[in-house]
């Protein structure tokens, strides 16, 4: 009986104790503000766990309308793309020669649909951007056995390392970058963004929305498969910063 009486007092303490901190707070509920800079994690159908990272510096048109710039660092993967387990218990993707880091600077109109009520609900808006994508074409290194002594860390060529059972690893993070070959093209998007948070100087939001990318060129991620110059993507970005 003791110790539940404990498990509800702690809470409540604490809750007491951030009660004067929020009112001291002069932008509780309070949503006026002219500029925005937020720092983004993206998860979407073309990447890993961690899909890439974006930046957002979004500045007021009106009482419902911002225009933003934003630029996104994001690893762009094929779809066929199979992650195997090595003897020495590594993981590598069987048959990938390359790897497409995507560079994206953007412009976008923000428009607020729904806006919050004071300390408490989320606020909605809808967003699209188009701009220019930069694509670093980067070769995929392994460590490939020569045999039982003997091995070596290259760029996979499938005329050369045809078993898939001498692949020990891959390469260094970021290595290959070096040896980057440049494609052209654009980019578009359009979203739904969701505000969370009760001061106006603070900003949590969840981005969720769709993405057309496209080059000059086919992308030759995996040589074995058949690789395109058009990507499409479903994501969502979650978004930490600061308003003023």
């Amino acid at each position: 009986m003791r110790m539940s009486k404990l498990n509800f007092l702690i809470p409540l303490f604490f809750f007491l104790l951030a009660i004067p901190a929020l009112a001291q707070r002069e932008d509780v509920g309070n949503y006026e503000y002219d500029r925005e800079y937020l720092l983004g994690i993206n998860k979407n159908t073309n990447g890993g766990m961690i899909g890439g990272f974006a930046l957002k510096v979004g500045s007021r048109i009106d009482d419902s309308q911002f225009a933003y710039f934003g630029l996104e660092l994001a690893n762009v993967k094929h779809p066929k793309e199979v992650r195997y387990t090595t003897v020495t218990g590594n993981n590598y993707i069987f048959g990938k020669s390359n790897y497409l880091y995507a560079i994206r600077p953007h412009y976008g109109r923000e428009i607020i649909l729904f806006k919050k009520a004071p300390n408490q609900g989320v606020q909605v808006s809808a967003l699209a951007a188009v701009g220019p994508s930069i694509g670093l074409i980067a070769p995929y290194f392994i460590e490939y056995a020569l045999n039982r002594v003997e091995t070596v860390v290259e760029p996979y060529d499938p005329a050369i390392h045809q078993s898939r059972f001498n692949i020990l690893g891959t390469g260094q993070l970021l290595e290959g970058v070096g040896q980057s070959k440049l494609a052209i093209g654009g980019m578009a998007k359009a979203a739904l963004h969701f505000e969370f948070g009760v001061f106006k100087s603070n900003a949590t939001g969840l981005e969720v929305g769709y993405q057309l990318e496209g080059f000059q060129k086919k992308i030759p991620l995996i040589q074995t498969a058949e690789n395109k110059q058009l990507f499409q993507s479903a994501y969502f970005t979650l978004f930490f910063g600061f308003r003023k």
